[in-house]
Protein backbone atom coordinates (compact mmCIF):
# COMPACT_ATOMS: atom_id res chain seq x y z
CA UNK A 1 0.00 0.00 0.00
CA UNK A 2 1.37 3.50 -1.15
CA UNK A 3 1.19 6.11 1.47
CA UNK A 4 0.94 9.55 0.36
CA UNK A 5 1.49 13.05 2.40
CA UNK A 6 -1.08 14.40 3.96
CA UNK A 7 -1.76 17.90 5.44
CA UNK A 8 -3.79 17.90 8.99
CA UNK A 9 -4.46 20.71 11.59
CA UNK A 10 -3.38 20.72 15.15
CA UNK A 11 -5.99 20.19 17.25
CA UNK A 12 -3.81 21.96 20.21
CA UNK A 13 -2.51 25.68 17.83
CA UNK A 14 -4.08 25.40 14.95
CA UNK A 15 -1.19 24.79 13.02
CA UNK A 16 -0.68 22.94 9.73
CA UNK A 17 1.62 20.12 9.74
CA UNK A 18 2.76 17.41 7.51
CA UNK A 19 1.49 13.76 8.13
CA UNK A 20 3.98 12.16 6.11
CA UNK A 21 4.19 8.61 4.34
CA UNK A 22 6.43 7.45 6.02
CA UNK A 23 4.87 8.37 9.50
CA UNK A 24 1.52 6.76 7.88
CA UNK A 25 3.42 3.60 7.18
CA UNK A 26 4.60 3.49 10.56
CA UNK A 27 1.51 4.36 12.19
CA UNK A 28 0.01 1.22 10.18
CA UNK A 29 2.96 -0.93 11.43
CA UNK A 30 2.14 -0.76 14.63
CA UNK A 31 -1.96 -0.83 14.37
CA UNK A 32 -2.72 2.57 14.77
CA UNK A 33 -5.73 3.68 12.88
CA UNK A 34 -5.96 7.31 13.76
CA UNK A 35 -4.36 9.82 12.66
CA UNK A 36 -2.19 12.41 14.81
CA UNK A 37 -4.16 14.95 15.75
CA UNK A 38 -1.49 17.50 17.30
CA UNK A 39 1.85 18.55 14.91
CA UNK A 40 5.72 17.76 16.83
CA UNK A 41 6.09 20.45 18.59
CA UNK A 42 2.73 19.85 20.72
CA UNK A 43 2.92 16.79 21.09
CA UNK A 44 6.46 17.10 22.99
CA UNK A 45 5.16 19.78 25.05
CA UNK A 46 2.12 17.16 26.01
CA UNK A 47 4.74 14.56 26.94
CA UNK A 48 6.59 16.88 29.00
CA UNK A 49 3.37 17.67 31.16
CA UNK A 50 2.20 13.99 31.66
CA UNK A 51 5.54 12.71 31.98
CA UNK A 52 8.34 15.22 32.90
CA UNK A 53 11.78 15.03 31.34
CA UNK A 54 11.50 15.91 27.76
CA UNK A 55 9.03 13.62 27.82
CA UNK A 56 11.40 10.60 26.82
CA UNK A 57 11.33 7.52 28.48
CA UNK A 58 7.77 7.58 30.14
CA UNK A 59 9.28 7.48 33.68
CA UNK A 60 8.98 11.08 36.32
CA UNK A 61 11.66 12.06 38.12
CA UNK A 62 12.74 10.12 41.24
CA UNK A 63 12.57 11.51 43.88
CA UNK A 64 16.33 11.31 45.67
CA UNK A 65 17.48 11.27 49.69
CA UNK A 66 20.29 12.54 51.28
CA UNK A 67 22.50 9.99 52.78
CA UNK A 68 26.07 9.32 54.19
CA UNK A 69 27.92 6.03 52.77
CA UNK A 70 28.21 3.80 55.67
CA UNK A 71 31.93 2.44 54.22
CA UNK A 72 33.37 5.81 52.95
CA UNK A 73 31.80 8.28 54.69
CA UNK A 74 30.68 10.14 51.35
CA UNK A 75 28.05 12.70 51.12
CA UNK A 76 25.58 10.92 48.46
CA UNK A 77 22.09 10.63 47.11
CA UNK A 78 19.61 7.51 46.82
CA UNK A 79 16.35 6.82 45.34
CA UNK A 80 14.91 5.57 48.61
CA UNK A 81 14.14 6.70 52.34
CA UNK A 82 17.04 5.65 54.55
CA UNK A 83 16.25 3.83 57.58
CA UNK A 84 17.67 3.84 61.21
CA UNK A 85 20.36 0.84 61.72
CA UNK A 86 20.50 -0.08 57.55
CA UNK A 87 23.63 1.11 55.57
CA UNK A 88 23.11 3.23 52.97
CA UNK A 89 26.18 2.99 50.15
CA UNK A 90 26.85 5.66 47.41
CA UNK A 91 27.57 3.90 43.97
CA UNK A 92 31.21 3.33 44.26
CA UNK A 93 31.21 1.21 47.28
CA UNK A 94 27.64 -0.61 46.71
CA UNK A 95 29.45 -2.39 43.78
CA UNK A 96 31.81 -2.92 45.56
CA UNK A 97 29.58 -4.67 48.46
CA UNK A 98 27.35 -6.42 45.96
CA UNK A 99 30.53 -7.91 44.08
CA UNK A 100 31.89 -9.06 47.04
CA UNK A 101 29.01 -11.17 48.60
Amino acid sequence: MSFKDKSLQCSDCGTTFTFSGEEQELFASRGYTNEPKRCQPCRQARKSERYGNGGYGYRPQRQMFPATCAQCGRDTEVPFEPREGRPVYCSDCYNKVRVSR
